[in-house]
């Protein structure tokens, strides 16, 4: 079986650290290249190199896991090559969003605020319930992570709360709450609001809580270690080899044009 080339932008960085040591473990890949904003250090004898077109020139799959102004770097070179992109950054603004579709219309992309399946599962989850439940229930995102991440909420928090929003079949930023960040704070009502904490080295804590004052329904997930963002990473790269355009995350289209048959098929 022919094995998959796959280069890791961000390579320096903690998941690129992980993401390495993955590829290198399994024996359906090959790391062909690495890149960061350091170049010249070598990592199993493959020499670190800036985002470019030569770094990317034999590869079968980029994994991103850098910075936003980065990863539009990166797919300004996959779209002129044809790569296929898998994208685990998050704290992209709407225009860069907007960007990545329009990249996607020429390459394959996957994009996911999350690699976890048990993220996307709660996400999927919470599009559900949210069409059922009374609009009594006030609904509160705990978003908690180690104190170098910088963006907040974070892609994870986000992803709840756009399927929340889409379960109540409204536009988020119609529903958009406070933001409490390192303290508490007091419910806006009927809208989605976020406690944020960004302390230690919390590898990711997330929460959806229900609450209607008689009852409160809550989602929770614990990340224990980041090779379960690897693990989707990798897996999402394995099955977008085979696509030519289009951008996916694990449930489905972004641009919901179709149903996705995903790496782990959430359906």
């Amino acid at each position: 079986m022919k094995k998959t080339k796959i280069t890791i932008c961000g390579s320096l960085g903690r998941m690129g650290q992980i993401l390495i040591k993955e590829v290198l473990k399994n024996k359906n890949l090959k790391l062909y290249s690495v890149t960061d904003i350091k170049i010249k250090k070598i990592i199993n004898n493959i020499k670190t190199q800036k985002n470019s077109l030569n770094a990317f020139k034999k590869t079968d799959v980029i994994i991103d896991f850098s910075n936003p102004k980065s990863s539009l770097e990166i797919l300004k070179h996959a779209s002129y090559l044809k790569k296929r992109v898998v994208i685990g950054t998050t704290g992209f603004t709407e225009k860069q969003n907007n960007l990545i579709k329009k990249f996607s219309r020429k390459i394959a992309i996957f994009k996911s605020g999350n690699m976890s399946l048990g993220i996307n599962l709660i996400e999927y989850i919470a599009r559900i319930l949210s069409k059922k439940i009374q609009n009594n229930y006030q609904i509160a995102i705990e978003d908690n992570h180690h104190k170098k991440k910088i963006d907040y909420p974070s892609g994870t928090a986000l992803m709840f709360a756009n399927a929340i929003a889409e379960g109540q079949n409204k536009k988020f930023n119609s529903i958009k709450g406070k933001f409490f960040i390192n303290k508490k704070g007091k419910f806006s009502k009927n809208k989605i609001n976020f406690f944020i904490t960004r302390k230690g080295n919390t590898i990711g804590k997330h929460n959806i809580n229900y609450n209607n004052k008689l009852e409160i329904i809550e989602l929770k997930h614990t990340a224990i270690s980041r090779e379960l963002f690897a693990d989707g990473a990798l897996n999402a790269a394995i099955w977008i080899h085979k696509k030519n355009k289009g951008l996916f995350n694990m449930q489905r289209s972004e641009e919901h044009t179709s149903e996705l048959q995903s790496p782990y098929v959430i359906s």
